[in-house]
């Protein structure tokens, strides 16, 4: 039965590794119980919130669910769990250590990394996004990407940040292509950022939790709102459906509320 469900999943045009995560939760469930029933499927979900995060819970149990449905049982189908969401941001790099990386690997002549923490952290760019970046688009002073529905979200390349990069290109002979590209004259893969960012980190005395991709571009958004208090703005700039979505950066990092808990409660 479980291969014919992984190949309904596979004419379904799921992602291979949506697929792997959805047959490695019904094999999970039975290596648990023989019998698949409403009894056991119960005892499945507390095992799974006993034992993992709320997120990998509703995972798991998605999976689940779209296995019933295809074995013709969709009465059987488990609730999601709520996932609380915490009162303050995780694994943001600290505005100090952002300009000490950037520093470090200015001084240390790593100027192709120096600008691509720069327009992480100056554009609030997705790494994805980054990658696409091409040396036309500095020239245009920004980068117009299509997203779905037709919408179009424009990275703005700030003038500061514009002038560093004319110098270098000049200097390095560029004036056509990707921005940033690999040792092989290449355009640079989203791994090969990550990876080359937790050497740094590691080799800079810096935490590998906090400095990653994503951590860059949620730097931008904090430092937007500390310099500029317009979340509407911010929302169009960060490219997110909802300012629900964008509310999350009024709330402080757990090491700031850490500090100020330190120096207001001296009672």
């Amino acid at each position: 039965m479980l291969t014919k469900f992984q190949l309904f999943l596979m004419q379904e045009n799921m992602a291979k590794n949506t697929i792997h995560a959805y047959i490695y939760a019904v094999n999970d469930f039975f290596s648990l119980h023989r019998e698949l029933n409403k009894k056991n499927l119960l005892l499945y979900k507390t095992y799974l919130i006993e034992q993992r995060s709320p997120k990998t819970v509703n995972l798991r149990l998605q999976a689940i669910n779209r296995y019933l449905d295809f074995i013709g049982k969709p009465k059987w189908r488990l609730k999601s769990v709520k996932v609380q969401q915490r009162s303050f941001l995780e694994n943001v790099i600290s505005n100090a250590d952002y300009v000490f990386l950037k520093n470090a690997l200015h001084s240390d002549g790593n100027t192709e990394w120096y600008f691509v923490v720069r327009f992480l952290a100056a554009t609030g760019a997705r790494v994805s996004e980054l990658i696409q970046i091409k040396v036309e688009h500095i020239h245009a002073g920004y980068f117009d990407i299509y997203t779905k529905g037709g919408k179009i979200r424009r990275i703005f390349f700030p003038v500061k940040l514009r002038k560093e990069t004319f110098d270098w290109l000049v200097a390095t002979n560029r004036t056509t292509g990707y921005l940033f590209l690999n040792r092989f004259g290449e355009r640079i893969t989203t791994r090969g950022i990550a990876q080359q960012l937790k050497n740094f980190a590691i080799r800079y005395g810096l935490n590998p939790k906090v400095v990653y991709p994503h951590s860059f571009r949620h730097r931008f958004a904090k430092n937007f709102l500390d310099k500029y208090n317009d979340i509407a703005l911010l929302a169009d700039l960060m490219g997110h459906e909802s300012i629900e979505t964008t509310r999350i950066y009024l709330r402080r990092t757990a090491s700031e509320q850490q500090q100020i808990v330190d120096k207001v409660v001296i009672w």
